[in-house]
């Protein structure tokens, strides 16, 4: 996979899963640019955008147009950036069902918004971060699959409205993905069962790749041997 020449932004990029998103992209020859609610260092090889609250417009526009002042352009845009919880309908609070929007959904479109005015003529990728959940969901899920359900909606609906930019847009769908919070969460797992960041990392950057410019609109299981 060859990302030479790229230049990748990864939202939720000093999470777990953006770390090896990251990466990953760098190991594929990217310009990688890490954006994240806080500050931090970002992995290797890669730079750390200031602070930003991707449920702001106006903040999230300014750091994207500041990376593409910097940069030149945007070719490829990750949205990892999300959350989760696990909750009950009956003992649950609906102000859980909005968190979930605004962090999962929201910042979403927020961050492919931000990105499409700078990147090129000659097309682009955007790549978010569903669930396998979004497809059947399991007790305790509902908030968070109704969320990831709506990611899933967005990759479609943005993949059909920019076919004519050639910027393709794609979603992957984890099961449990391997992470240190997943593990002290579910102590008695099978781990070996779930998917490795960096397996989904490694999909995901196909995705950011040419090889995949005929794939566009796709919402593509990852996982393992949940």
């Amino acid at each position: 996979m060859d990302l030479n020449d790229k230049v990748i932004v990864v939202t939720g990029g000093l999470g777990t899963l953006g770390r090896a998103v990251i990466s990953t992209a760098v190991e594929a020859g990217a310009t990688v640019v890490a954006v994240d609610c806080v500050s931090g260092e970002a992995p290797s090889g890669a730079e750390c955008a200031p602070a930003v609250d991707l449920g702001d417009v106006a903040a999230t526009n300014a750091a994207f147009a500041a990376i593409a002042e910097r940069h030149g352009r945007i070719d490829g845009l990750v949205n990892v950036a999300g959350g989760f919880r696990w909750e009950m309908v009956e003992q649950g609070s609906i102000d859980t069902w909005d968190f979930l929007y605004q962090i999962n959904v929201r910042t979403a479109v927020n961050a492919s918004k931000a990105s499409l005015p700078h990147i090129p003529e000659r097309g682009g990728r955007i790549v978010n971060i569903s669930a396998a959940g979004a497809v059947k969901a399991a007790g305790g899920l509902a908030a968070y699959a109704a969320s990831k359900s709506g990611v899933s909606r967005l990759t479609e609906a943005l993949a059909e409205e920019l076919k004519p930019k050639n910027i393709t847009v794609n979603a992957v769908m984890p099961s449990i993905i391997d992470t240190g919070p997943n593990r002290s969460d579910m102590p008695d797992a099978d781990y070996s069962t779930w998917v490795s960041p960096q397996a989904l990392a490694g999909v995901i950057t196909f995705l950011l790749s040419e090889q995949a410019e005929a794939i566009t609109g796709a919402l593509i299981p990852v996982t393992g041997r949940v």
